[in-house]
């Protein structure tokens, strides 16, 4: 029997008998994706290879740089039109402000020969004719306002090529009637200092009483030491 179980075995007819190596699963999940690694490779590599084939990739590198080109142009004459832009709003301003001290300017210039019209006017009005030389009052004129208040403009003159500067002091006094009885005013002060080259322009206003009538002006102007240098009477 054991002669009958040896030659079964060592005999052709003796079962096979299949050797296969164990390999962990982790291993196997590394070899599966290194395969499809390797396989999408190799199809990514295929796919950009017939695109060079197909000359698809020369089109699109031009393109993207006809593109950055483009750009570039654009950034470029954004760039300029911000500057041109500062520029101008820069310009725009100073004219403004140009524009704004010359109106200034006028302004005064305007202001100041409505000033001269005005005294050329009091001038013409005041000047008597056959004026001779030295100190003199040219002008004299008195206006009621309102009750209580009266406007005065004076003009003192000095005629001469060779005059000194005149120093003294000039008086005004109001004359008329007041409740029905004779009535005089001085403003508070008494006289004025008054100094001039060759002429000079006092405007003021008097505060006589409300009821009082003023029906003469009187003006004195007087040197330093008191002496009467020249006077003039006038009616509003």
């Amino acid at each position: 029997m054991r002669l009958k179980l040896l030659r079964r075995r060592l005999s052709i007819s003796a079962p096979r008998m299949i050797v296969r190596s164990h390999l962990p699963w982790p291993l196997r999940w590394a070899v599966i994706a290194l395969m499809f690694g390797f396989s999408a490779a190799l199809a990514l590599w295929a796919f950009e290879f017939g695109k060079s084939i197909a000359g698809l990739d020369r089109n699109a590198a031009a393109e993207l740089q006809g593109l950055r080109v483009e750009v570039a142009q654009l950034r470029s004459e954004r760039e300029k039109a911000i500057s041109i832009a500062n520029t101008a709003e820069s310009l725009l301003k100073t004219e403004r402000t140009v524009q704004d001290k010359l109106a200034r300017q006028l302004r005064l210039v305007e202001a100041d020969n409505m000033a001269m019209k005005s005294d050329l006017g009091f001038f013409e009005r005041l000047l008597p004719a056959g004026a001779s030389e030295g100190l003199m009052i040219r002008g004299l004129q008195v206006e009621p306002q309102s009750p209580g208040h009266v406007r005065l403009q004076l003009l003192v003159m000095q005629a001469g090529k060779t005059l000194p500067e005149f120093k003294g002091r000039y008086e005004i006094t109001l004359a008329g009637t007041l409740d029905g009885k004779p009535w005089t005013f001085t403003p508070l002060g008494g006289a004025q200092p008054l100094q001039l080259k060759q002429y000079l322009r006092v405007e003021g206003m008097l505060d006589p009483p409300p009821l009082a009538v003023v029906k003469t002006a009187s003006v004195r102007v007087m040197d330093l030491n008191g002496a009467v240098k020249a006077g003039l009477t006038v009616k509003p």
